[in-house]
């Protein structure tokens, strides 16, 4: 992102995780983890959409850590559906963030694996604030975001996605009573709107 990112090999399950760190110009509020969207499709931590969520974190004063999932770029292993990336995730997590606040979020595939993470880590850590954008709903079977954690989460979905019709983000969060934040016109990779995204995320960080 700038010439202060970080270049880190962390560990995973399977092997080394590449990794990249960004750290805000005034003291850090905590640590946020950031995971990419789907890696058969070409989804990688350099993702447009993540780099706006990192942006928006670190003007937020985190610090920022986003990964490669195992088989893509330097990072080991091979592709296993989610639920490896959701173990690599809860890695990074243990060697990036061991302590203190902790913010997590994920694009597409990634939003998928993220939910996962945060069930498994809520009521062990406290997660500060939470967000999905373009949440994989249609494609794979998203965890629910704890009732308590509600207030912490920013659901983003473009009106026009066209990889994951927002119907289908609508009947994961309906039940939930979970609100969900629509961009009209938007489509899944937010092409021309990616400033607007980035507004909403720190509206939400800020909040």
């Amino acid at each position: 992102m700038n010439s202060q990112t970080q270049r880190l090999i962390l560990q995973g399950e399977v092997g080394e995780i590449e990794a990249l760190r960004d750290e805000p110009m005034a003291p850090s509020r905590g640590v946020a983890v950031v995971a990419h969207p789907h890696p058969l499709f070409g989804g990688t931590m350099d993702n447009k959409v993540v780099q706006t969520l990192a942006r928006a974190l670190v003007q937020c004063g985190w610090s920022v850590v986003r990964f490669n999932f195992r088989g893509v770029g330097a990072s080991a292993g091979t592709h296993d559906a989610g639920q490896g990336e959701a173990q690599d995730f809860l890695r990074v997590v243990e060697q990036v963030a061991p302590e203190g606040p902790l913010a997590l979020a994920g694009f597409s595939f990634g939003s998928f694996v993220a939910s996962h993470a945060l069930a498994a880590l809520w009521g062990q850590r406290t997660v500060e604030k939470v967000v999905f954008v373009g949440t994989a709903a249609s494609r794979f079977t998203v965890a629910n975001v704890p009732l308590e954690a509600h207030e912490r989460t920013l659901v983003v979905h473009g009106e026009q996605d066209d990889t994951v019709p927002l119907s289908a983000v609508m009947d994961w969060a309906r039940p939930q009573s979970l609100p969900v934040t629509v961009v009209p016109g938007g489509a899944h990779f937010f092409h021309g709107q990616l400033p607007l995204l980035k507004s909403l995320v720190v509206r939400h960080l800020n909040a």
